[in-house]
């Protein structure tokens, strides 16, 4: 693999898992009533700490798992955990207001102010683990290792390759409005809905393989790796 190769493959694997798309209607509710020069503020606070976030993990992950004797197996089971109750919370018909804001309708002119309360709510359950979660971390992780191996090119692709999934996000989130416009309240409950399904069945596959990892044997590969590279 080469600087390259290492650079397309992050970048699709971080788009894929941070999945902006199909959490446009957790942000829609989440900024709901905002003006378009807040929510792009919002959106840029929240994507600027993704690559932040990313960034961080990038160049450290490998050595803070070290450091408090984590297993990537053990790291995967805990974030799988986390994001079946996340994804459990989805499938309520209540979910959306948990990011409503509960103060009147900000100020049009307050677009600092605004945006900073809404970034300090949607941390976490929605930046952390929603759009980063172990899967995010975890390909950080191992694709850090092979840039490690490919050297200052390979550490280069991979910060950009952060950059570009930070921006795409921030695109797609800008796009919001028109979207929510489009799928309506009914539309956006929907597809929050089936995100949860999807999630939760993200997080037993990420607890199968942290099981797969430490457990060698107990379960047959086609569980912990159903789809595995070049299989079909």
């Amino acid at each position: 693999m080469d600087a390259l190769d290492l650079g397309v493959n992050l970048f699709v694997a971080l788009f894929a898992l941070v999945d902006p798309i199909g959490n446009i209607p957790i942000f829609a509710a989440a900024t709901a009533g905002a003006t378009a020069r807040q929510r792009l503020s919002v959106s840029f606070l929240i994507c600027l700490f993704i690559a932040a976030f990313l960034t961080f993990f990038f160049f450290t992950g490998l050595w803070l798992l070290q450091f408090f004797g984590i297993s990537l197996a053990a790291f995967r089971i805990a974030g799988g955990i986390l994001l079946l109750l996340l994804g459990l919370d989805m499938t309520r018909g209540d979910f959306l207001t948990m990011f409503a804001d509960k103060d009147a309708l900000a100020d049009a002119q307050d677009v600092r102010g605004y945006a900073q309360r809404r970034f300090k709510r949607l941390i976490v359950p929605f930046a952390m683990p929603l759009l980063i979660g172990p899967g995010a971390i975890s390909t950080i992780i191992i694709q850090a290792g092979e840039a490690a191996k490919i050297g200052y090119a390979g550490t280069i692709a991979g910060l950009l390759a952060i950059a570009a999934a930070a921006v795409a996000t921030f695109v797609t989130f800008a796009a919001t409005g028109p979207i929510s416009r489009v799928l309506g309240d009914v539309g956006m409950a929907i597809i929050v809905r089936v995100l949860g399904l999807i999630l939760c069945a993200l997080a037993i596959q990420f607890i199968l393989a942290g099981l797969g990892e430490a457990l060698p044997g107990m379960f047959a590969t086609g569980v912990t790796a159903p789809y595995p590279a070049g299989g079909h």
